[in-house]
């Protein structure tokens, strides 16, 4: 798609009344996230930001943002270099992905402000998908985020994995989180007074299973 295309596309949602542009997973494409910004500003629109990320990101990277994304929504998966090694193949997960929580932080601190609809204004929702087996993980990553950043901070504390046919045989992921395991990290979070953002009921991972055999895998 040519940049006149993309423009056209993004402001024809905008004028259906949808005032906010997301950009997923967009670390390999920061210039054109620019211009994109930079053109529809230039139209007139001031639409909010949304930066959705999983978190491994370059300090530079986010520095060179600064100003121009209203809401960083990133994900924080490791605090420990073996899981993610294991899980991920990036061993240096976890230092790239605090430091780029730290620089976020620094540019939006911890108020998220919320518009009077309930919809997020400016500021930051970290992410973090609890793993069975992993529940130290967890720990670890609540514990950086209260006492590295701040216990303001809101949080999407998540349950849904499930394991796919792939992970049949996995030791530690062919199974759903438990009740005591989960119990435990929710009880974390009330310890360090995380008391903004949401925690998922275990259930979730019952509804988060798309079929992509289907044309639109995402309908229910």
């Amino acid at each position: 798609m040519t940049l006149d295309e993309v423009i056209r596309q993004v402001t024809a949602i905008l004028d259906s009344g949808i005032n906010r542009v997301g950009f997923v997973s967009p670390s390999h494409f920061i210039p054109q996230v620019r211009i994109i910004i930079q053109c529809i500003h230039s139209l007139g629109y001031k639409p909010v930001l949304v930066f959705n990320t999983n978190g491994y990101d370059k300090v530079e990277t986010l520095s060179s943002l600064e100003g121009l994304i209203d809401v960083y929504l990133p994900d924080l998966k490791y605090m420990e270099k073996e899981l993610a090694d294991e899980y991920s193949d990036a061993p240096d997960y976890p230092d790239v992905a605090t430091a780029a929580l730290k620089e976020m932080f620094r540019q939006k601190g911890a108020t998220l402000h919320i518009s009077e609809d309930g919809m997020a204004e400016s500021g930051i929702i970290i992410r973090h998908l609890v793993l069975p087996g992993h529940k130290e993980n967890s720990l670890k990553v609540l514990n950086f985020i209260a006492e590295e950043l701040s216990p303001k901070l809101y949080i999407s504390l998540m349950s849904q994995y499930y394991p796919t046919p792939r992970v049949s045989c996995h030791p530690k992921l062919n199974t759903t989180v438990s009740n005591e395991e989960y119990a435990q990290i929710v009880a974390e979070l009330d310890r360090l007074e995380m008391y903004n953002g949401w925690v998922q009921e275990l259930s979730s991972a019952k509804h988060y299973q798309p079929d992509f055999e289907r044309e639109k895998p995402f309908e229910m």
